[in-house]
């Protein structure tokens, strides 16, 4: 199988240990052969980041999101001022970003596999309960050696080679060239194609002769 593009949701690091920990998990991908892409990070380009991110998707068979510590208070409020007033501590929170990719991969059909670091507040997209599993980890290499983090980064690899050849399969007949629709087009496809053809020449033929004769 070649190397697939797989985009990598997470934020711009903010320290030493983060940096590490994202990179290992690229390693791990390469290591896999699927090839990660993140934008601001090793994919650049002039238009806004949003359409940017939705324009690499669609080149991309698998999604990956590394939810890290972007935004941490010691002491919060949740719906202050209500009736159903939480009080915070000690909350983590990742970049929206990841909320956003997450959102736009999952409406593409792109299989996801979901990072969050401990202490990352569970909420939307990185909670458990979708069609996916999130793993909680320790930031740090080690963790992507684990029994659990090799089952689901393999259960996760094959639904991406599956999405892959699906996409392969639903290619647009317009972009394609007429060799490679020959090439496409099963033997008794392409049969019942050339009778198709015949009969529409017999019939032109027959109705020229007609026409010349009623002259």
């Amino acid at each position: 199988m070649a190397d697939l593009n797989i985009f990598v949701s997470v934020g711009g690091t903010s320290n030493e240990e983060q940096e590490i920990f994202v990179r290992a998990v690229e390693d791990r991908l390469r290591s896999e052969g699927l090839i990660p892409h993140t934008v601001g990070r090793n994919t650049f380009s002039s238009d806004a980041p949003l359409k940017t991110v939705a324009e690499l998707l669609d080149k991309c068979s698998g999604t990956v999101v590394i939810a890290l510590e972007r935004v941490h208070f010691a002491v919060g409020t949740e719906k202050r001022g209500g009736s159903k007033e939480i009080a915070l501590s000690e909350t983590s929170l990742p970049t929206p970003w990841n909320q956003i990719e997450a959102a736009l991969s999952y409406s593409r059909g792109l299989p996801l596999l979901v990072i969050v670091a401990e202490g990352i507040r569970s909420e939307g997209l990185l909670e458990p309960g979708y069609d996916w599993y999130v793993q909680n980890v320790t930031p740090e290499a080690a963790s992507l050696h684990s029994n659990e983090f090799n089952g689901v980064l393999a259960s996760w690899k094959n639904k991406v080679a599956s999405t892959q050849v699906t996409n392969a399969a639903t290619i647009n007949p317009s972009d394609m060239s007429v060799g490679t629709l020959l090439y496409a087009v099963k033997p008794a496809q392409l049969w019942g194609v050339l009778v198709a053809l015949g009969g529409i020449v017999a019939g032109a033929f027959a109705l020229g002769l007609k026409l010349a004769g009623g002259a």
